[in-house]
């Protein structure tokens, strides 16, 4: 159950690179025409295939992007967290969400009407400009993920995977960089294109190593510079 939220502090997005290289106004007059909103955990944004009808910023929490394929898997493609806008349709011109995002906590977003972006484009080119600069970086990073598949062996891949996530979604503790959501061995497997079995066998050995820590949907991360160098091949 979605819950709709009062009107949104411009202080929210000071930092978010959306707004970067724009005046208090024109942030302003975007949040307004916004609506916040709190999705519960296990929430879902859209489904895969969905007509478009809204694009979205994270304001608090993370979310997956998953996309099912024609013979019934599941593969996850991306996670998204505080700062980042996604939903983003109408900037690669699609008419249908091309994935299914959902909620891995409680989120609070803002989402605006897709007649927005045109509106945007004239109004306010800034903000389109940073949007397009955020989804040309999510092709490169794509790019990456479909050379690693391609050349990289299941080891590095995974290492490669786990990296990304505290990159992304990484807090720092006492002992290392724990990964701020709940993610399993089958969510990195689904990422990697590998298996359970093997995603469990390279953490379990990794473990064993003091390289990470991991639990039930955990994972910390103990030695981020060795698991870089395995990353890398090294």
């Amino acid at each position: 159950m979605q819950k709709r939220l009062s009107k949104i502090d411009p202080s929210l997005v000071t930092n978010c690179p959306l707004f970067a290289d724009m005046d208090k106004q024109a942030i302003a007059d975007i949040l307004n025409k916004g609506v916040a909103k709190h999705f519960k955990k296990g929430d879902r944004f859209f489904d895969q295939m969905d007509e478009a009808t809204h694009f979205f910023l994270m304001l608090d929490g993370y979310l997956e992007v998953s996309k099912t394929t024609e013979e019934g898997a599941q593969v996850i493609m991306r996670h998204f967290g505080v700062g980042e806008i996604f939903g983003v349709a109408p900037a690669i011109a699609q008419k249908n969400y091309p994935a299914t995002a959902r909620a891995l906590v409680d989120c609070v977003v803002v989402l605006w009407e897709n007649k927005y972006w045109d509106h945007f484009l004239v109004e306010h080119p800034q903000f389109i400009k940073n949007a397009y600069k955020s989804v040309g970086e999510r092709l490169a990073q794509s790019q990456e993920r479909i050379v690693e598949m391609s050349t990289e062996q299941v080891e590095r891949r995974v290492a490669h995977a786990v990296m990304r996530l505290t990159h992304q979604c990484g807090v720092k503790t006492e002992k290392g960089i724990l990964i701020d959501f709940p993610v399993s061995r089958q969510d990195i497997a689904e990422m990697t294109g590998t298996t359970l079995h093997t995603v469990s066998r390279l953490f379990s050995a990794w473990s064993s190593k003091g390289l990470m820590q991991v639990g039930r949907q955990k994972i910390e991360v103990l030695e981020a510079h060795k698991l870089a160098l395995l990353a890398q091949g090294q």
